[in-house]
This record gives C-alpha cells, sequence and structure tokens, in this order.
C-alpha cells in the first residue's frame, strides 16, 4: 500500500492492522536490561505471597511497585533522615 493511501485511510478513521507487519513491531523505550539484586529471604517470600494473591509473577510485582515508586517519587525532594538529616540513597 502506498503511503499516501495508508495516510488516507489512517485518517478516515479506517482499521489499518491487516495492513501492518506486526511481528516487527517494537514499543519505544521499553528495550530490556538484565539487572541482578539480591533480597534479604523475608523479602522474598512476603514478594511472593504478593504475586501469588494477584496471580502474576514475582517479577511483575517488583516491576509494577518500582514504576509505581519511580512516578510517584520523582517530583519529590530526597527523603532525609530525621536524626542525622542526612540524605538518603
Amino acid at each position: 500500500m502506498k503511503a499516501k493511501n495508508f495516510e488516507e485511510q489512517f485518517d478516515a478513521g479506517l482499521d489499518l492492522t491487516a495492513s501492518l507487519d506486526l511481528s516487527k513491531a517494537k514499543r519505544g523505550l521499553q528495550t530490556q536490561k538484565r539487572v541482578n539484586i539480591d533480597f534479604p529471604t523475608w523479602m522474598v517470600d512476603s514478594l511472593d505471597r504478593e504475586a501469588s494473591k494477584l496471580g502474576v509473577t514475582r517479577q511483575s510485582v517488583i516491576k509494577v511497585w518500582l514504576a509505581e515508586r519511580l512516578e510517584s517519587g520523582a517530583s519529590k525532594p530526597p527523603l532525609q533522615s530525621k536524626r542525622t538529616g542526612a540524605t538518603r540513597s
């Protein structure tokens, strides 16, 4: 299909899914990078219980919770210790 025809059909609100090769589609800013992290046993157990309650994997719980925390904390100042006034990282 020519680009002009594609644009006209898109502008008309037609479903163009059949015209696309979705096997090569990629989500921008969604590339994966593997990281390793060690958690205490009690934390892994708690994550597993939460994942079981939600019917998802431990990894999904971690990803969602981290994403929520990063989004909510993006505009907040860093946490400070009440005793020393030092910034936690």
